[in-house]
């Protein structure tokens, strides 16, 4: 029989490994568009600081210490995807050489911030399937660690995929990395915007 631990982490990592994931799927996607495979430890950052923001809003919308409006909540998820794909977008359509360099504490600051905060949002979309899979339990600490740890290997596995690819066809195909960006991130907008208009229409 299954610990409590191993449930769970079972429960978050297939929550992520879902087609019902639609959703947070299309964001992965979104967020790693502008990464290739050299760039994985900016992206475990960026994946890490999602994390962070999900889990704290997951944890306190579970234990009912914040409350949630799950309709706002469900619409602005992929306005989320779509703010990030933009961003992707308009980052490959600039000329590098003819903008100033950055700090490099800049580059990475700015993307794990948004990561973080546009966690925040989707921690509020899963904590109405979680509280759903716990009833009446009112101190879940076991349950939300390992929920959190599965969702987060769940989410590192689907980046790592995306990295993969994108490595294969850059490198294998020789595609130029401005129009692997603009692919993804289209790919990425286009699904975030059929799934607000089906939440709309719903």
């Amino acid at each position: 029989m299954m610990s409590v631990f191993t449930t769970y982490l079972q429960l978050g990592f297939w929550h992520i490994w879902s087609w019902q994931a639609t959703d947070h799927l299309t964001f992965l996607l979104a967020l790693c568009a502008p990464y290739a495979l050299t760039d994985w430890r900016r992206v475990v950052a960026l994946v890490t600081s999602f994390t962070v923001g999900h889990s704290l809003t997951l944890a306190l919308a579970t234990l009912g210490v914040v409350g949630t409006n799950s309709p706002v909540v469900e619409a602005l998820i992929p306005v989320t995807i779509m703010l990030t794909a933009l961003l992707d977008m308009r980052q490959a359509g600039r000329d590098d050489s003819r903008r100033p360099r950055r700090p490099t504490s800049v580059i990475w600051a700015a993307p794990n911030a948004l990561a973080l905060a546009f966690g925040l949002i989707h921690g509020l979309g899963f904590s109405t399937y979680l509280r759903s899979l716990l009833g009446a339990n009112s101190r879940p600490v076991t349950e939300l660690l390992s929920f959190n740890l599965g969702v987060e290997l769940g989410q590192l596995l689907v980046v790592s995929i995306i990295l993969l690819l994108g490595f294969v066809v850059l490198r294998g195909f020789g595609a130029a990395r401005r129009d692997w960006v603009l692919t993804t991130s289209g790919a990425a907008l286009g699904i975030a915007l059929l799934l607000l208009v089906q939440l709309l229409n719903g």
